[in-house]
């Protein structure tokens, strides 16, 4: 090969690493309007960061986000650790469950370079640590994983939530119904939210009054809910958020069923990703 191919290799090279790296950094964007509901950051910005890590839910912060969601699991040495999944194996250099590392060892994890080379290195952090940032600058909406692998979660999120006097922009939710009645006894000025699954979308009457008895909020895929259990929902005096796809049917259809707000990756949505969205 010629030095004048060779060069123009290098050059063609070059040009395509820049218009990756440009696609990725400026992205188009486009807002989806969500009628005045409230926007939940899912994992925080995790469309544009690493979900569950401190980049993610500064950028959702930076967009406007009314509250940052996480989820929360617990380490081998009792700490509350921020991560959707029961294993590490998915979102960082690391193999195996959550349960069996110490924080120590989690801290050694790379928790960003699996999303993009230019997060490597970032750290899992705690809800402590969470706390400690963003506490008071936007609303938290704290996910308890799987709750019956981790027996005394909830009286380990409670008594951290105990430093906190106010605790108003702090929403703690599971799919766990027992789970949060026991966060409901330990912390009763704390809303709770009960995530439902599509097996029970048709809730009864009575089973609406039974769960807002204690639950501020009754969440769904908005693909698995309808205008009558919301109606009912609120007449009950509970509230409802909705997750869903970043597709402004779907923001409409919310904003149609009158839902409190919608649950997302994104608080303002791409109109293309060359990165997979994670759903649940």
């Amino acid at each position: 090969m010629g030095d004048f191919q060779k060069k123009k290799l290098v050059f063609v090279f070059v040009s395509i690493c820049m218009l990756l790296l440009v696609g990725y950094e400026a992205r188009p964007f486009k807002a989806v309007d969500i009628n005045g509901m409230i926007s939940v950051a899912h994992r925080g910005a995790s469309n544009y960061a690493p979900e569950n890590t401190q980049s993610s839910f500064r950028k959702a912060l930076e967009l406007g986000a009314d509250f940052l969601e996480c989820d929360i699991h617990l380490s081998k040495d009792g700490e509350l650790i921020i991560m959707h999944d029961d294993k590490v194996d998915r979102t960082t250099n690391g193999s195996g469950y959550v349960k069996n590392f110490t924080l120590a060892e989690l801290k050694e994890l790379d928790a960003g370079g699996e999303f993009h080379s230019s997060f490597a290195g970032e750290k899992i952090i705690t809800l402590n640590e969470l706390l400690d940032e963003f506490y008071g600058e936007t609303g938290l909406l704290i996910e308890i994983k799987k709750p019956a692998m981790y027996p005394g979660i909830e009286e380990k999120v409670a008594v951290l939530l105990n430093e906190y006097k106010d605790l108003d922009s702090i929403i703690v939710q599971s799919f766990d119904i027992e789970s949060m009645r026991t966060m409901n006894k330990l912390l009763p000025e704390l809303e709770v939210a009960l995530l439902m699954k599509p097996s029970i979308q048709s809730l009864s009457l009575q089973k609406i009054i039974d769960l807002t008895s204690f639950a501020t909020y009754i969440n769904f895929n908005v693909s698995y809910v309808n205008q009558r259990v919301i109606d009912q929902i609120h007449n009950q005096g509970g509230k409802v958020l909705v997750w869903s796809t970043k597709d402004q049917g779907w923001v409409n259809k919310a904003y149609q069923y009158g839902v409190d707000g919608i649950i997302t990756d994104f608080s303002i949505w791409p109109v293309e990703s060359p990165i997979q969205l994670v759903q649940d």
